[in-house]
């Protein structure tokens, strides 16, 4: 289950919520005021993997210096 990002609003808390992806998203209340009255955000995606690289987006697949 997907966590989601919103924000109200009426009093423009950030918050997250952690819901089914087939949920409606118009039920969603804020936790901070009770509006309903909120938008869910893009928000970025954790991943696992090396994150040594300069581009802070790490790969997981083998290195193929070395070899002959």
């Amino acid at each position: 289950m997907p966590i989601y990002e919103y924000q109200c609003k009426d009093c423009s808390k950030v918050f997250s919520k952690l819901q089914k992806i087939s949920a409606d998203p118009k039920a969603v209340v804020c936790p901070g005021c009770g509006s309903s009255n909120v938008e869910r955000l893009v928000s970025s995606f954790a991943s696992g993997g090396n994150q040594s690289s300069s581009s802070g987006y790490g790969s997981s697949a083998p290195s193929c210096t070395g070899f002959t």
